[in-house]
């Protein structure tokens, strides 16, 4: 194969081998000038510097928070305002103009209100805009930022752009065109543009390992801003599966979704967003457990309380209970459905008294904080009620039926997988299942044994199955019944501990039956050893290569690190969701590659976004230095630089076979 800067000589035999795919490039590149015009173009995109990769994960329905750190780059457009104007701006005028490139179209509205002078704001804040967007896009060829550009104002960006003032003619050209735009009354729409596109190209790629939905409010609105992003990749994580199994029709993950949306008080995803209908279950409730006072189900919310939101809670707390029970009953009933995945120590209403006052787990006998259960039967206390069956067939056909929801998880199917692998770096959402040795541990899925990379490609194919019509009556029932396995099942490479504590959690006080022992993969990261050899069980190669993951909140208030086993593994979650906040001590981690490293990004707690649009606040974060690349990373050196030497390659091959008349050019 040719490489750069060297002339190979190829056989007619080996030009004969691979004649289908030089005839199929030839039908683009029919000519010895095309051929050699895309060589010189793919030669130069090598040498740029790499795009910048995001990662984040573990957003928990927090979509303010997410919005932000996609609109200002984790705090990268900030650092980069900061290097062009820092020396000419005050700090307060670099946050107002900052917030201007994140919420154009809002911050427009307060400056017209307050500006008494627009025409030379909009003069100082074109030249501004246009130094920041060519220093953001310089990393790009101008084909890929002439795509991010808007129809509209392409041209003129262009122009802008490529043709700085150096000269006096050049700057009356250049004033000109930004004087123009002002007097044609397009600035705002111009300026907004320009920020729009500054965000785009200030990352090139967005990776989200996992846990879009739980404890916040914006799930839906999370995903409705994926659905217009460009460039970016989704490792589902425990949270993302439990909807995936709810909207593929399995009921104890239904039950599950309603629980935890109770428990926090957050309805808007499942009533706003997806429409999902609860009124059946509020009926149910409050008619099964009128007078109950229900305080193991209070929701945890630290909004103020008023009188209406008293009596909201307290109907959220009766429907919070009603849908408890009904999942222990029905996770009762699929436990005995699949005796091969080893649950049945979950089974605990069982284990309750017949008077419900006491439970005995582990030989050990606790007294109950609830004992009100009058659906449940001591004798048969899995059956569900008439009632609660009715009830349990409307919940899942309000899932099932909710276009939104199907929309949402299909993006989820289109663009997520259960690990990835690009430039060096595996990332997956919680674990890979190891031995107590730290080899990998073989699990079993409808009957065969798999490890590492094996076993989460075959589960990955499995999770597809449950939402394609061609797969088999009887593997699509059991895809979908292994959802809630991978919700809480102790070898889930989602989950991967002993036990999901939920039982003990609503009813024992003693806390120590709330503890939920961590597999090995979660005691064994911190060593250099183990590591690498899931790097190589997963034929991740590079010089520099790691593991990054997310799941479990990393106690940095308690002076827990990031970055483990010498640099190789790094775990992002720091805790988007505000219930997570007072165990962290921060709200959450981002991790930046760029042609110049590794950047681990730590955030504290999000205001909101009406106070970054009027105040111009952002997220206060601190940089880490995770990893300094002594040369600058180009795209020759990324997994895309090895797809473009391929194509340059072939091409290379094509052109010889033009100029040598093995082949007819067009």
């Amino acid at each position: 194969m040719a490489t750069e800067n060297t002339i190979t000589r190829y056989s007619q035999s080996q030009i004969d081998n691979d004649r289908r795919v030089l005839e199929l490039l030839s039908q683009n590149f029919g000519t010895i000038s095309a051929a050699s015009s895309e060589i010189i173009n793919l030669e130069a995109i090598l040498n740029l510097p790499k795009g910048t990769e995001h990662f984040v994960a573990d957003l928990h329905g927090e979509d303010e928070a997410f919005r932000h750190i996609l609109k200002n780059a984790s705090g990268n457009i900030k650092r980069k305002v900061r290097e062009i104007y820092g020396n000419d701006m005050r700090d307060s005028d670099l946050a107002q103009f900052c917030s201007l490139i994140y919420y154009p179209e809002q911050k427009l509205e307060l400056i017209r209100e307050e500006e008494t002078d627009i025409d030379n704001f909009y003069n100082i804040t074109l030249h501004r805009l246009v130094k920041v967007l060519q220093s953001v896009s310089s990393k790009y060829t101008r084909s890929k930022v002439r795509k991010s550009l808007p129809k509209e104002y392409a041209y003129i960006i262009e122009e802008l752009l490529h043709e700085a003032p150096s000269g006096e003619s050049k700057q009356k050209y250049y004033n000109r065109i930004v004087e123009t735009i002002i007097s044609t009354g397009q600035a705002d729409d111009f300026i907004i543009a320009i920020c729009n596109v500054i965000q785009r190209l200030s990352i090139d790629r967005l990776h989200i390992l996992g846990d879009i939905y739980d404890r916040g409010q914006g799930a839906h609105i999370i995903l409705d801003t994926l659905a217009d992003y460009k460039g970016f990749d989704i490792q589902w994580g425990n949270h993302d599966a439990l909807w995936m199994g709810a909207a593929a029709g399995n009921d104890c993950c239904i039950a599950n979704v309603l629980r935890i949306a109770l428990r926090y008080s957050n309805m808007d995803t499942l009533e706003e967003g997806y429409g999902i209908n609860l009124l059946p279950l509020a009926t149910f409730a409050m008619e099964t457990y009128s007078g109950d006072e229900c305080k193991v189900f209070r929701p945890k919310t630290d909004k103020t309380c008023t009188t209406e939101d008293a009596r909201h809670r307290a109907l959220l707390s009766l429907m919070h209970k009603a849908i408890t029970v009904i999942q222990f009953k029905l996770e009762g009933q699929m436990i005995d459905r699949h005796p091969e995945w080893k649950m049945e120590n979950r089974k605990l209403l069982n284990a309750m008294s017949s008077d419900f006052s006491i439970v005995t787990i582990k030989g050990k006998t606790y007294p109950m904080r609830d004992s009100n259960f009058p659906t449940i039967d001591p004798e048969d206390p899995y059956r569900l009620t008439e009632e609660e069956q009715a009830l349990v067939n409307k919940l899942h056909r309000s899932f099932i039926i909710s276009d939104k929801l199907s929309r949402h998880i299909q993006l989820l199917l289109n663009h997520g997988a259960l690990y990835n692998i690009m430039n060096s770096n595996l990332m997956f959402h919680a674990s890979v299942p190891l031995n107590s040795d730290g080899t990998l541990k073989e699990i079993e899925v409808m009957g065969q044994r798999h490890s590492g990379k094996a076993l989460l490609q075959s589960i990955g194919v499995l999770m597809r199955g449950a939402f394609n019509d061609d797969t088999p009556a009887d593997v699509k029932e059991y895809a979908r019944d292994y959802y809630w396995y991978l919700w809480c099942g102790p070898d889930s490479p989602l989950f991967d501990k002993e036990a999901m504590t939920t039982f003990e959690r609503y009813f024992i006080e003693d806390k120590s039956t709330h503890e939920e022992t961590k597999g090995f993969y979660y005691l064994l990261r911190e060593r250099e050893d183990v590591v690498d050899s899931i790097l190589d069980a997963f034929e991740v190669k590079g010089e520099h290569r790691h593991i990054i993951n997310g799941h479990v909140p990393v106690k940095a208030g308690k002076g827990e690190k990031p970055v483990k086993a010498n640099g190789k593994l790094m775990v992002i979650d720091g805790g988007f969701a505000k219930a997570y906040h007072n165990t962290t001590g921060i709200a959450g981690y981002t991790l930046v590659y760029h042609s110049r490293g590794f950047e681990l990004v730590q955030h504290e707690p999000f205001s909101s976004t009406e106070e970054a649009i009027r105040l111009g606040t952002d997220i206060k974060s601190t940089t880490q230095l995770v990893e300094l690349s002594q040369n600058r990373v180009r795209v020759r050196d990324t997994d895309k630089g090895i797809e473009l030497q391929s194509q340059i390659n072939e091409l290379r091959e094509l052109l010889y076979a033009y100029r040598n008349g093995m082949m007819k050019t067009h």
